[in-house]
């Protein structure tokens, strides 16, 4: 199964179709740094911007450009069941290693609903399949009880965790089936939640110094909490920069990797440019860190 540092991949946009070169510059950039394994398609990915057939596009690009010296786990979520399955076979059909699905949005579905939709998808598929519980954009928790059953399902292979819960996360880690992945979904509960017995981090800042959190979670994995707890605090002002921020991921970390001369600014709507007020501090961070 998957460990240590997952990168959730930006989309690069030039002149309003995907940028494949800048891809395939982020792919390499991540494979030089050591990441554990790359994600495409996912929320910090602008999948909701994508037209299936771009964003079957970019998971094919991905799994093309990494060349298998890294996992591909694909974004392929969806508030449809159906809609998620064939997004899901797609990624299969593509070489994916893997799929992330998010929680249906918007739908507002119960937990057994939660529940039957993933194991619909994971009855359509070979692929191994990560649960991605985020409240805060889908307007509903999957239940520590809820991920627990669906960790009994044989392909769904683990959780990518972002309700902020430590609590809820030590819930899953007690009663999840051995084996099952539990992935911190906010970088900087990367630590904690490790230490409590997690897999990893699916990361956004990662875009930006893979090498910093494949670092980290080495360290975590060695048991040695002095130098995790050294590299988080070092980390702490330009994660905060990237995620902690009223400018909605992925705007800042795109911004930093256009700062960085990885990409172009470019976004879709609803989606606009870093405003100016919080741009100014993201780049003097990046500066402080020798990034810019």
């Amino acid at each position: 199964m998957w460990k240590g540092c997952l990168t959730a991949l930006v989309t690069p946009f030039r002149g309003g179709e995907i940028d494949v070169a800048a891809l395939e510059r982020l792919v390499e950039a991540q494979v030089a740094a050591g990441v554990h394994g790359i994600v495409p398609c996912g929320s910090t990915g602008e999948a909701a911007t994508l037209t299936h057939d771009e964003h079957i596009a970019v998971v094919r690009a991905v799994v093309r450009f990494a060349r298998g010296r890294v996992p591909v786990i694909a974004g392929t979520g969806s508030n449809a069941t159906a809609e998620a399955i064939r997004l899901t076979r797609a990624a299969e059909d593509a070489g994916a290693a893997g799929a992330l699905l998010i929680s249906p949005y918007y739908n507002k579905p119960t937990q057994e609903g939660i529940h039957d939709h993933y194991a619909a998808v994971a009855e359509a598929t070979k692929l191994p399949l990560l649960v991605y519980n985020i409240p805060g954009r889908t307007a509903s928790n999957i239940l520590p009880e809820t991920i627990v059953r669906l960790s009994r399902i044989k392909n769904i292979a683990g959780v990518k965790e972002a309700s902020g819960s430590m609590p809820q996360v030590i819930e899953i880690l007690a009663g999840a089936d051995p084996g099952f992945a539990v992935f911190a979904g906010d970088d900087l509960l990367t630590l904690p939640m490790m230490a409590a017995g997690g897999a990893g981090v699916i990361c956004t800042s990662s875009n930006v110094v893979p090498r910093r959190f494949v670092e980290l979670t080495d360290a975590l994995f060695a048991g040695d909490l002095a130098r995790a707890r050294g590299l988080v605090h070092d980390l702490l002002p330009l994660v905060r920069a990237i995620t902690v921020t009223p400018e909605v991921n992925p705007i800042p970390v795109k911004t930093a990797l256009a700062l960085m001369g990885l990409c172009t600014e470019e976004f879709r709507l609803p989606l606009t440019r870093m405003s100016p007020e919080r741009r100014g501090p993201l780049e003097r961070v990046l500066r402080e860190h020798g990034l810019v």
